[in-house]
């Protein structure tokens, strides 16, 4: 899988970067044919401010299929990224179960 992340005003670690690379692997890995690139942004969007204000930004470039673009704001940034990676694992697998069902039909 072809994976970026990049970070707006937070600082990406190794630690998260390899926490976000073994939860993609672990949710989408059965979807791999399916997926041509994986892009991820995280930002913390009130900066110093605090509050529930960290951003995952998930979006799947698919073939044959239209993109699934999933947002989630949390505490902190492994909650955001956990649910977004979640979320996104499960439209992913409507749609390719949606397209399955077409075309055996």
């Amino acid at each position: 899988m072809n994976i970026e992340i990049h970070g707006r005003h937070v600082e990406l670690s190794q630690t998260l970067k390899a926490h976000i690379e073994q939860k993609l692997q672990f949710c989408l890995n059965r979807f791999e044919q399916h997926i041509c690139k994986i892009y991820i942004s995280l930002a913390d969007v009130n900066g110093p401010r605090g509050g529930v204000d960290k951003q995952c930004t998930l979006q799947l470039f698919l073939a044959n299929m239209n993109d699934i673009v999933i947002k989630d704001t949390q505490a902190t940034l492994s909650l955001a990224v956990d649910r977004a990676i979640q979320r996104a694992s499960r439209s992913l697998a409507r749609k390719v179960d949606r397209q399955q069902d077409r075309s055996s039909s």
